[in-house]
């Protein structure tokens, strides 16, 4: 049995983070908690790798604040430790009258939350940044950047070790959390483990370990798999930094667009298809317990009565099976894409929580409990938010000490 001050379940960007943090501000002795042997296997190691520099949230929001100086702030940690991140920038397409228009609540948003675009009107100024991009109307916002997520991972991860009052276990999968009268009974893989606060910060699984303890009971997390497809080397030069479509506001997934990552490579997605498993990252791979837990909670019931969200649904499973279907949604912001220049790459799970009135949960959102803080939804941007939000977690359970 080990024993520590506090357990922080999940080793991805947020659960080492909220480490950092908490050593960097208290003596408390910090136990992280990894199920697999190697980190950012999951949803902080297989994202785009973008960093959004928030004019695509409300003013005010949590979104936007984390976003705006989450951005900022990853720059400056992956210069100070030698991650890979370039600034690109990113062009949103408008193809039609009333993307056009949302572009200029983009631009709003962008004026409030301090951060720098520009407003293309034309065809001509749209390709002084992306030649073989096309659309009537693009806002260019260049604080966007590609940052090399795995990397930045072990970069927290090497510096949480390097500290007396932190340890590293992975290879400890979480099977179940016991309250006790002196804090928590953690029981892994490898060993049980005591502590006297907890962090859940287990991403794909938090609400699972949340439901343990009565925590969260009216959310739960539906599975997203968000495949990719990566553009030849031959054929790179189609894009240059980042082309991403207007966000439609009615629908709750932005669509297929161009990332320049900091290998130069290029990726293309991602689609956004329901996960017939938690860590179903083929479109063959089916976990029957997972499914069926999706398929009879009554909040993904409520979420597919909608007639825009089947829709939605149909369209993305076709992208997800046909190729061809994912190369003409790849085709409307870069025409001269072809299917053959196209290669399959790799794909992440969404941790999409819903809540039982059949709602996507949009904002990051934890629970807090006496010595406890459940982290249920640190959805994207998560990995550009991952600094500020781990210290304002980290800051929240501090205060219970």
């Amino acid at each position: 049995m080990m024993s520590h001050d506090v357990a922080v379940v999940g080793g991805g960007c947020v659960g080492l983070s909220v480490t950092k943090h908490l050593t960097e501000r208290t003596d408390l002795d910090v136990a992280i908690l990894e199920k697999e042997h190697h980190l950012a296997q999951h949803q902080s190691g297989r994202n785009s790798g973008v960093l959004h520099p928030g004019f695509n949230y409300p003013p005010e929001s949590k979104k936007a604040d984390f976003a705006t100086e989450g951005t900022r702030r990853m720059k400056e940690y992956c210069a100070e430790h030698g991650v890979p991140c370039e600034e690109l920038g990113v062009l949103v397409v408008a193809k039609t009258d009333r993307e056009e228009a949302h572009l200029e609540t983009l631009a709003e948003q962008a004026e409030a939350n301090g951060v720098e675009y520009e407003i293309l009107r034309s065809q001509e100024a749209i390709r002084e940044h992306e030649p073989h991009a096309v659309g009537q109307a693009a806002l260019y916002a260049p604080e966007a950047a590609s940052v090399d997520s795995q990397q930045y991972v072990y970069a927290l991860a090497r510096e949480i070790q390097q500290r007396e009052n932190a340890s590293l276990y992975t290879g400890h999968a979480v099977s179940e959390i016991e309250h006790t009268a002196a804090g928590y009974r953690i029981a892994t893989s490898n060993s049980d483990v005591e502590a006297s606060y907890l962090v859940n910060a287990a991403g794909l699984h938090a609400d699972t370990l949340a439901h343990q303890l009565g925590v969260g009971e009216q959310y739960q997390v539906v599975p997203f798999r968000g495949e990719y497809y990566e553009i030849t080397p031959d054929r790179a030069d189609l894009c240059q930094t980042m082309i991403y479509p207007t966000p439609d506001p009615q629908l709750p997934f932005l669509g297929v667009h161009y990332t320049r990552r900091t290998d130069g490579k290029v990726i293309v997605g991602p689609n956004a298809v329901l996960a017939f498993g938690r860590e179903a990252y083929d479109n063959t791979d089916v976990n029957p317990a997972d499914l069926a837990e999706t398929l009879t909670y009554e909040g993904f019931q409520k979420l597919l009565a909608s007639k825009t969200m089947l829709s939605v649904a149909w369209a993305e499973l076709n992208k997800s099976y046909r190729k061809r279907r994912f190369t003409e949604a790849s085709q409307r912001l870069v025409p001269e894409v072809r299917s053959e220049d196209l290669e399959k790459s790799y794909a992440g799970i969404r941790a999409q929580l819903v809540s039982d009135d059949g709602e996507l949960v949009k904002d990051p959102l934890f629970v807090e409990r006496e010595n406890a803080v459940h982290i249920l939804n640190a959805v994207s941007p998560g990995l550009t938010s991952s600094l500020p939000f781990g210290e304002h977690i980290a800051e929240t359970l501090a205060a219970k000490v």
